[in-house]
């Protein structure tokens, strides 16, 4: 199980395969098999069928996920992707940094 550099509610940039370039935000990190689904990003069309919960079958679009080797945060200070690392702040807790511009994106 690998630690994921990105969490739900962050903002990633696409760096490769067909949606490369496109910017979105994670809706969730499936971090035992390394993959995140990004918001409008990587659409797949699914034949549904109608169901009690879904009265409407038909062909639905979602998202599907996406490697976590092919996204990469946006840094908040230059807004271009970059690597994430973690710092220990004085009092102890850890943080994320942006490792390019040394700013600190959250605290964990």
């Amino acid at each position: 199980m690998a630690q994921a550099h990105v969490r739900k509610g962050d903002t990633v940039v696409v760096v490769a395969g067909k949606e490369r370039g496109k910017r979105g935000k994670v809706l969730r990190v499936y971090p035992a098999e390394g993959r995140v689904l990004v918001e409008r990003l990587n659409m797949m069309k699914k034949h549904q069928r109608p169901t009690q919960k879904l009265r409407q079958g038909g062909i639905i679009e979602r998202e599907a996920p996406l490697h976590l080797s092919n996204v990469m945060l946006l840094d908040p200070r230059t807004d271009k992707p970059t690597r994430v690392g973690v710092r220990l702040l004085a009092d102890g807790k850890k943080a994320r940094i942006a490792r390019k511009s040394g700013e600190i994106i959250d605290k964990a």
